[in-house]
């Protein structure tokens, strides 16, 4: 069996570690033990799974263990109560596995890819396109999401993790935890709505805020939990549909920012 090359190890280990997308130290904890790994102790993330991945591979002469771990820390499962982890951890990985012709799919299971350099790709891309939608002006919490770990693959997961910042926005501005469809209900339909996006003073308005919330619910429903037991949608995203989709995920954004909550009697 092939070994990982240090800068491997050190890329796979910087990934899982990510301080905003990677594993949490308890979860370190844990799939080092289950993974019957030496666990360094508590250091910084990255560098106490780089010391028991290089320690593993050393010792025992193949990287069976440090396979082992990365197939328990990407099974779909394990994230069912923040599904908003999945992708753009697998991203990163993804992005690291690539230069050992590896990959993580969409069920969390290891498989061969043939070997790419998708580092400098990802990174024109998000280049390119944070350049485009600059120039369309959208919204400040839109650009966040280009960016080279999400665009590894193609535009899709980019646009996916912008669309969940619509829901988590949604859920801050009312304390609300639900998800998708029923979010949308809960947060812009009722008498009145918990957030309006104008007076509804008018049987304009009245529609104008009836059709943005058909707007967020057809926007949520284009995709699909990555946790979730059916089949995600595998959607061969170009740019153009990129831009166009992340356009429209920041007018939503621009008018949930200036959205207000009705006095309720």
């Amino acid at each position: 069996m092939a070994l990982f090359s240090q800068d491997q190890v050190e890329a796979i280990a910087n990934a899982l570690g990510d301080t905003a997308a990677g594993l949490s130290g308890r979860e370190i904890e844990f799939l080092l033990s289950s993974a019957k790994m030496t666990d360094p102790g508590a250091i910084t993330k990255r560098l106490r799974i780089y010391n028991a991945f290089a320690d593993s591979q050393n010792s025992k002469g193949n990287r069976t263990h440090i396979l082992e771990f990365i197939r328990l820390a990407m099974k779909p499962a394990r994230y069912s109560r923040q599904p908003e982890r999945f992708e753009p951890m697998r991203a990163l990985l993804n992005q690291a596995l690539a230069f050992a012709s590896l990959m993580v799919d969409d069920g969390g299971n290891l498989a061969s890819a043939a070997p790419v350099q998708t580092l400098p790709e990802a990174q024109r891309r998000a280049r390119d396109l944070r350049a485009d939608l600059e120039g369309r002006g959208v919204h400040p919490d839109v650009l966040k999401f280009c960016r080279a770990e999400l665009l590894a693959d193609n535009y899709f997961h980019a646009v996916q993790e912008a669309v969940k910042s619509v829901a988590a926005k949604m859920r801050d501005r009312t304390g609300l935890a639900d998800d998708g469809a029923p979010l949308v209900d809960r947060v812009l339909g009722g008498e009145p709505p918990l957030l309006a996006i104008n007076q509804r003073s008018t049987m304009s308005e009245r529609s104008e805020h009836s059709g943005f919330a058909n707007l967020v619910r057809g926007t949520f429903g284009m995709f699909r939990n990555p946790a979730a037991h059916e089949a995600r949608i595998h959607w061969e995203m170009t740019k153009d549909d990129a831009e166009d989709l992340l356009t429209i995920v920041s007018l939503i954004h621009r008018r949930l920012d200036k959205a207000h909550m009705p006095p309720r009697l």
